[in-house]
């Protein structure tokens, strides 16, 4: 069930029997049509724009459109009042029973608020891939959990979805990681060493270092670097990326594919991707004219192989090979997305961090010749993280040697906590995460507001049985939900009733933030129903000698709680039971 959906639905067809009537005239492209929440609730429950979009194509006032629009919509029983407002938009009152029956629907269809819009298109998200020469730091934890977040509300949304991390184990870090490794073996062996600027000197290869000695001995001691470096790159990349699981795993997320950089390399893969835009006449040699600013590492002052990105909206054309011969570090990402291309993905999503805002343009436009423009691509750019911790910066962990880790943070506060704060903000803004804030209990802290509201429920049900009231879903689905009818309380299944439609926005907008937003206003409306009670006794959920109207105003509390937890769902985070 999606009201809103039904209710334009109906719109459409009075606008089409209009139509049929010789009111409008035929051939009217009814797409722009819609009906959304009004901007204040004062004018209505729903409204619709019908009368002003139709108004020019039709060669009518709008008002005029607006007037017969609301006659028909009356002989609906669903409708109380379609009022026309202003030059023409047109606001709706729906009878009682509507939204009383949101609340039934929410309890007796498993699938509320699930939609239909993906219609099973594959759908790839890509996110973390972060470089496996260490922990996840807080940084990493942000895109982790925003692309994990979005990766659930496009399946709730329909779509076939595919989360894949892209091991960056092909570049020169790598040889930094083997190196920074080697270096704790000798310190296994009890050797003194030094560390080089630009190696990876966190507590976190001190264990590796006694591993690689545990399985090779002292083979590699008085080994030259080009004997060891291979095998030691391996297994370094190897304890990193088992890591990087765990640390993912202790936030929740678990990948459905991990793809290795260095599997493009020596396989041709690059090759044909490569070709594959030769052929499209997309590949040339050329000098591109130095940047303004800093140059790029790509940049050669001489000829160099170049892609024409800008034929596919870039800025300017970007060099996938380098003079010597060598690829340029874009031109296996080319390759892994023409991979992905070939797999037979609808859609791709890339998440990446803000740093890499300069790469989106050209991976779009990579996507788009490599797909002949049916392969859409969005790039999602999580911002920075600034941590606090008693109102100061916090900077520093020691096991991780100059930043804070995803661990660190999940071991502060909870997997819970970190998933939903993190969530609170859309992603290409920066965001604030004190430890102090997001674990007080009050109602500036979302992340408890929303679980409060959660526990509500469960501790006014487990209340409900004491007294002998049934509250299974299906007893309160066949409640009489007429003696649930306070104003107060149909605002609460008013609110119910948006969520299939903030699925679906927030499912097209890849904005999972959304879906936060909304659970902390549906909190809100259950906190402000309780805090009503205080001072209204019929408005209190548990009526005492009065089991039927008990059931009523459960089977609304109720039914928020089933959407707060399918919300935290896809979140990633376990609706609470109770507060402690």
């Amino acid at each position: 069930m999606n009201l809103f959906a039904d209710i334009r639905g109906l719109v459409i067809t009075c606008l089409d029997g209009l139509v049929a009537e010789g009111v409008l005239p035929e051939g009217l492209s009814m797409g722009a049509v819609t009906v959304e929440p009004p901007r204040d609730a004062a004018h209505g429950d729903m409204a619709t724009n019908a009368a002003m979009v139709l108004a020019k194509p039709a060669k009518m006032n709008p008002r005029a459109i607006a007037d017969a629009l609301s006659a028909k919509l009356l002989n609906d029983p669903r409708i109380d009042l379609a009022e026309v407002a202003g030059p023409g938009f047109l606001n709706l009152r729906l009878d009682a029973r509507v939204w009383q029956g949101v609340v039934k629907a929410v309890l007796t269809d498993p699938t509320y608020g699930k939609s239909t819009l993906g219609a099973n298109q594959k759908m790839m998200v890509e996110y973390v891939s972060a470089n496996p020469t260490g922990p996840l730091h807080v940084g990493h934890t942000r895109g982790a959990v925003f692309g994990d977040a979005l990766a659930s509300l496009l399946d709730y949304a329909g779509y076939n979805v595919t989360r894949e991390y892209y091991i960056n184990d092909g570049g020169a870090q790598v040889d930094v990681l083997a190196r920074s490794v080697y270096l704790r073996y000798q310190e296994a062996h009890d050797l003194s060493v030094d560390w080089p600027e630009g190696s990876y000197p966190g507590d976190y290869l001190i264990e590796v270092g006694e591993e690689l000695k545990a399985q090779v001995g002292d083979k590699y001691l008085e080994s030259p670097e080009e004997d060891w470096l291979q095998e030691v790159r391996l297994f370094g990349t190897e304890k990193m990326m088992d890591l990087i699981r765990a640390d993912l795993a202790q936030l929740g997320v678990v990948m459905d594919n991990f793809y290795s950089e260095k599997s493009l390399y020596g396989t041709g893969l690059i090759e044909k991707a490569i070709s594959e835009l030769d052929a499209k006449g997309l590949i040339y040699r050329g000098t591109l004219e130095p940047p303004k600013g800093k140059l790029p590492d790509d940049w050669e002052p001489r000829e160099q192989t170049l892609f024409r990105s800008t034929a596919h909206g870039d800025d300017v054309d970007r060099p996938v090979q380098k003079s010597d011969g060598a690829w340029t570090y874009f031109a296996p990402d080319i390759a892994y997305h023409y991979d992905k291309v070939q797999r037979g993905f609808d859609q791709l999503i890339d998440v990446f961090g803000a740093d890499h805002g300069g790469y989106v343009k050209r991976m779009k436009a990579a996507v788009s010749a490599l797909s002949d423009g049916k392969v859409p691509l969005d790039v999602k750019l999580t911002q920075l993280v600034k941590l606090y911790k008693n109102g100061e910066p916090f900077k520093m962990s020691k096991r991780a040697g100059t930043f804070v880790t995803l661990r660190d943070v999940v071991d502060a506060v909870g997997k819970d906590v970190t998933r939903f704060h993190m969530l609170t903000r859309k992603n290409d803004a920066p965001l604030d995460f004190d430890f102090d804030k997001v674990t007080e209990q009050s109602k500036d802290n979302p992340v408890f507001y929303v679980q409060y509201a959660h526990a509500r429920v469960k501790s006014v049900m487990r209340k409900a049985v004491e007294a002998g009231v049934d509250v299974s879903d299906t007893a309160l689905a066949g409640a009489d939900l007429t003696k649930a009818s306070h104003e107060a309380e149909l605002a609460v299944a008013k609110k119910l009733a948006e969520w299939p439609r903030l699925v679906e926005i927030a499912a097209k907008g890849h904005e999972p933030h959304r879906i936060a937003f909304y659970l902390y206003d549906l909190a809100s409306d259950l906190h402000g129903l309780w805090n009503r009670g205080n001072d209204d006794l019929s408005l209190r959920f548990l009526q005492d000698g009065d089991n039927d109207t008990t059931q009523a105003k459960i089977a609304l509390i109720r039914a928020v709680s089933v959407v707060i937890a399918a919300g935290l769902g896809i979140l990633g985070v376990t609706p609470a039971e109770e507060m402690r």
